[in-house]
């Protein structure tokens, strides 16, 4: 199930806190300057490492931004100080070459101004890099950087380069539709990548597709290996929807049974305080078996103009809606509102894991920001808390 993403000018576009406590035994003479000066080198090195397995109980919440709306996403940040502490502005794709690229060079200058913007803030800045090309979903790059060393070595020097130049403070890696044969090459890429960034004391998030077994529904699934790379990574990002998609048949978009047992699941090869849930803002509208993707304001116009009804499903804990349309289409719209992703953000909270990140903040349900704060404690830390922005 592909990530999906909100552009109305692009509809087939598919989103540990903590310090460990350290303890220095006294020492007299040289022997303690050693010791200190020993302890001060060891503590540069495992920041990273400390901010990941540490013992603060913060909540991790991030926000995902479309670089089609940047401005928009920099608006509800600043109107709800203290409710995000990181944000993965939605920005980079790869070229046919396996160079890092504006996923829109079109937009370039209100990308840049957004994300001035952005960085005034004040929230760590984790950057999402996705293997988009020309506007579309493309495996060849990351095939080319996969399957040749060299290539793998400069992709993970470019990256590490390009979280130093921007002052990053991590980088977030969205590489979809794998095949399952890419399953170790794509595991060595993430714990290389890991080190470089860690050693640098920047952080590694890494978005994998929800499964509920080792081989999940397709080959895509079975090419991550979720324990090593929950292993290697800061964030494990579980891509909690898209159940029922553009391509499928009318349905949930997240069904709350299912998210559960991807929970449950991922609980059982990854270390919770890395594991963080994606929960969705939008929806769909499908007209027999293919839909396009729609916002909540969308979904709330639609509803509104064609008089509809909203019924609420209690077993997947969604709402949905039904309409006719001019041209007497058959219209079945099922999206995510506050409503529903409060279920979501209470499973995350029973779960133990380390927090959640919403895809894509654009035009959602007004009452969201309400009900995270509502139902989740916030922290203003980070599992990049420490690192540059």
């Amino acid at each position: 199930m592909t990530k999906t993403t909100i552009e109305p000018r692009r509809p087939d576009v598919p989103s540990t806190g903590g310090r460990r406590s350290l303890r220095l035994r006294l020492l007299g003479g040289s022997a303690f300057l050693i010791v200190l000066f020993l302890g001060a080198v060891a503590l540069l090195v495992m920041v990273p490492r400390m901010l990941r397995a540490g013992d603060k109980p913060a909540t991790l919440v991030v926000a995902s931004l479309p670089f089609w709306n940047l401005s928009a996403g920099d608006t509800v940040l600043a109107a709800n100080p203290g409710t995000f502490n990181e944000v993965s502005p939605w920005i980079y794709g790869l070229a046919r070459n396996g160079q890092i690229v504006p996923q829109a060079p079109e937009v370039a200058a209100q990308t840049a101004a957004g994300m001035a913007q952005l960085r005034k803030l004040g929230i760590p800045v984790v950057p999402t890099i996705a293997n988009r090309t020309n506007d579309r979903w493309a495996y060849e790059p990351v095939a080319d950087i996969l399957h040749d060393p060299a290539a793998m070595t400069r992709h993970v020097n470019d990256i590490v380069a390009l979280v130093q130049r921007e002052n990053y403070a991590g980088i977030d890696i969205d590489y979809e539709d794998l095949p399952a044969t890419d399953r170790k090459v794509f595991t060595t890429f993430i714990t290389d990548l890991a080190g470089a960034l860690h050693s640098k004391g920047k952080v590694l998030s890494v978005a994998l597709f929800a499964k509920t077994s080792d081989a999940g529904d397709d080959q895509r699934n079975a090419g991550q290996d979720y324990a090593a790379i929950g292993a290697a990574a800061d964030e494990v990002r579980l891509m909690a929807y898209d159940y029922h998609w553009s391509g499928s048949t009318a349905g949930s978009v997240a069904p709350m049974p299912w998210v559960r047992d991807v929970l449950a699941y991922a609980k059982t090869q990854i270390p919770p305080e890395k594991i963080v849930l994606g929960i969705a803002l939008s929806g769909y509208d499908w007209v027999g078996d293919q839909a396009e993707v729609v916002t909540w304001i969308q979904c709330y116009g639609r509803a509104q103009k064609y008089h509809a009804t909203t019924q609420w499903d209690r077993l997947s804990e969604s709402p949905s809606f039904k309409y006719t349309d001019e041209q007497g289409r058959e219209h079945e719209v099922w999206f995510e509102n506050a409503d529903s992703m409060a279920f979501k953000l209470e499973a995350a909270k029973a779960a133990g894991i380390r927090g959640v990140y919403l895809w894509m903040i654009s035009s959602e349900d007004d009452r969201s920001w309400a009900t995270l704060r509502k139902v989740i404690p916030l922290h203003p830390t980070s599992s990049a808390e420490g690192t540059s922005r």
